[in-house]
């Protein structure tokens, strides 16, 4: 077993119990779609991307701090097109995501912010615990029981997820979190102040 079933089956495992034999078997052409989820203008002159774990206590913190900011100057002024990619180290980062995409595209950075905000407290215990801990920000951004439940049952998804993560970073060599591409170029962690400057670079090439 290749280190993205083990952390699938770890997953699903610890959320809802064991799974049925034959979940891996996946037709290669009918795997899920796995999209970006983002924010702002489509046709905004500039886009950055964000690359995330959301076991990261740096990612935690540009949550916090830094993307306010950008969202404020610049993704709700039309001028930058803002997209959030997981990157999974570890399994509760997996099943964070998971949860958080089970929330649906109108409320999944509703999601995003509560996993962030109450990172040093869901991340603390063993893998049951983790798992719980996830389950009760599901509960309180309103989604049912049953929908955390269908949701960690989709391996053919969470497998789907994996290799989606992996191909981008095969695109753009991710080592570390947070990662931003600001219209093509790959930077590391950076403050609200340096990333103002390489947007503000951009838009001037792009007028």
């Amino acid at each position: 077993m290749d280190r993205r079933q083990v952390l699938i089956t770890a997953s699903a495992a610890a959320m809802v119990g064991t799974l049925p034999r034959n979940v891996f078997a996946q037709d290669a052409d009918n795997a899920p779609a796995i999209v970006d989820f983002t924010l702002g203008d489509p046709d905004a002159p500039v886009e950055v991307i964000e690359y995330a774990s959301f076991t990261c206590p740096h990612c935690a913190t540009f949550h916090d701090q830094v993307l306010p900011q950008i969202k404020r100057d610049y993704v709700e002024t039309g001028k930058v097109r803002f997209v959030y990619r997981e990157v999974y180290f570890d399994r509760p980062g997996l099943w964070a995501a998971m949860v958080a995409r089970c929330a649906g595209e109108m409320r999944y950075f509703g999601v995003v912010d509560m996993i962030y905000r109450n990172q040093a407290a869901w991340t603390q215990g063993d893998a049951a615990t983790i798992a719980g801990n996830l389950r009760r920000i599901g509960l309180s951004a309103g989604l049912e029981d049953a929908e955390i439940d269908a949701c960690m049952q989709d391996a053919e998804t969470a497998q789907a997820m994996l290799d989606n993560s992996e191909a981008n970073r095969v695109e753009y060599p991710i080592e570390g979190t947070p990662a931003l591409v600001i219209d093509g170029t790959l930077y590391g962690n950076m403050s609200y102040e340096d990333i103002a400057a390489r947007i503000e670079d951009a838009l001037a090439r792009n007028q």
